[in-house]
């Protein structure tokens, strides 16, 4: 199959406005650290602001999270161009995190940190808050990870 980067950027796209669009609505809806109950015992709507990375990592690294991002937006977008075949699961895995990378992007620019406000508790453990961009993101590396596995095996 040839390659068709159109189809990344418009995931991307689509992923970026659904991701802004759910912040602006929970930033607007939400005063910081209010927390709405979806299902109790399991998922909470809970609107923080994330200044590190994942699992509020680094706290303050605005400047070194923003250049991160774009050499990798930057060596990403080159990797894709290199390549003569894109099938379907490499564009969704490309769309996917170019989209997450991006989303949290335009927070780190734009407000100095990153909207959070996806709470989850599993077995009494209560995950890190989190954002639709970073849930993008971790599908596109599980994706990678059971696609590189299962080409592994049949190869």
């Amino acid at each position: 199959m040839k390659r068709d980067i159109s189809k990344i950027y418009m995931i991307s796209l689509v992923l970026i406005v659904v991701d802004q669009l759910i912040k602006i609505i929970v930033s607007s809806n939400m005063h910081l650290y209010d927390s709405i109950t979806i299902i109790k015992g399991f998922l909470d709507i809970n609107f923080v602001r994330n200044t590190g990375a994942a699992f509020s990592f680094l706290q303050g690294g605005r400047v070194l999270f923003i250049i991160i991002a774009l050499i990798v937006i930057v060596g990403l977008t080159l990797y894709i161009y290199k390549q003569d075949v894109i099938d379907k699961r490499k564009t969704l895995v490309y769309g996917l995190l170019l989209g997450g990378i991006i989303g949290n992007l335009i927070d780190r620019i734009i407000h100095g940190y990153v909207i959070d406000y996806i709470s989850f508790t599993i077995i009494n453990y209560k995950f890190p808050v989190f954002n639709f961009a970073d849930a993008c993101i971790v599908i596109a590396v599980f994706f990678a990870i059971i696609f590189t596995i299962k080409e592994d095996l049949w190869n």
